[in-house]
């Protein structure tokens, strides 16, 4: 199994997996020439893509979506109100491209098994995967305003995770935003911030030599130094030493990470 992280952040979210049968995107909240880059950039040809999973439908994760299941005739797959507030803003697809992955179905796409999940942020049904293929298992969690003891459990014993860490704390606090976005960002339908990234992590890492992509943050209330030190000390507050039992990884809003094999 292979994956990259096309983007991630504020300003658009990508995610590429595959295997030798399989080629898929989670989300695309960059535009299709954006998507079509990225995928050159790490080897693999958009021509090759087999489907779409949709997390959930704010435009940072579906922008380009229409337009890639369009020019290289792709299903989407997403729950049924995820589906509902997707009409209308993805332009016309033919019904058959309109497949349905409901929270807790597990499908296999050729040779790739996927698991969804519930997750808590504000949209109409959002959801987080997990990735099966040759007794690998890869594990997506972003836009997450707490992480659940059923979370943990679904998403735990993964050998890569790509997690998010939105935010410091005392950055939002001291932002420009208006307090009514500062106050759902914080929320349990928000975003994690770095401490409760590496507190959630903590819980369910396993010391066994994990990638952990810090993924989603954001542009301005955020650094990914600072990220990856919160979450470092932390990890290794709890026994955890990074580098050693725990691998901590970049993601870029505006390139992919490159690509990792499982």
């Amino acid at each position: 199994m292979r994956f990259s992280v096309l983007a991630s952040g504020s300003t658009g979210n990508a995610i590429y997996v595959g295997t030798d049968r399989a080629s898929v995107l989670i989300d695309v909240g960059i535009t299709g020439k954006q998507a079509e880059a990225a995928l050159q950039e790490i080897g693999v040809k958009p021509a090759d893509l087999t489907a779409i999973l949709v997390t959930h439908e704010h435009v940072d994760h579906i922008k380009g979506i229409g337009v890639m299941a369009r020019r290289y005739n792709l299903p989407i797959y997403a729950n049924e109100k995820t589906w509902a507030e997707l009409e209308g803003q993805i332009g016309t697809l033919r019904e058959e491209q309109k497949r349905l992955f409901e929270i807790g179905e597990k499908k296999e796409l050729e040779d790739l098994g996927i698991e969804s999940f519930g997750i808590s942020h504000d949209a109409a049904e959002p959801m987080g995967f997990c990735f099966y293929h040759d007794k690998k298992k890869l594990s997506v969690a972003t836009d997450l305003g707490y992480v659940s003891s059923r979370i943990v459990e679904t998403i735990r014993g993964a050998d890569a995770y790509i997690f998010e860490a939105n935010h410091d704390v005392e950055m939002l606090r001291m932002s420009q935003y208006p307090w009514s976005v500062k106050r759902r960002i914080l929320s349990d339908v928000g975003h994690l911030s770095n401490e409760a990234a590496g507190e959630a992590l903590s819980d369910f890492l396993q010391g066994q030599a994990e990638r952990v992509f810090l993924a989603h943050l954001s542009k301005e209330n955020n650094m990914m130094e600072l990220a990856r030190l919160t979450v470092k000390n932390i990890l290794e507050e709890k026994g955890l030493k990074v580098g050693d039992d725990v691998h901590l990884r970049e993601t870029y809003p505006d390139r992919p990470t490159k690509l990792e094999e499982l």
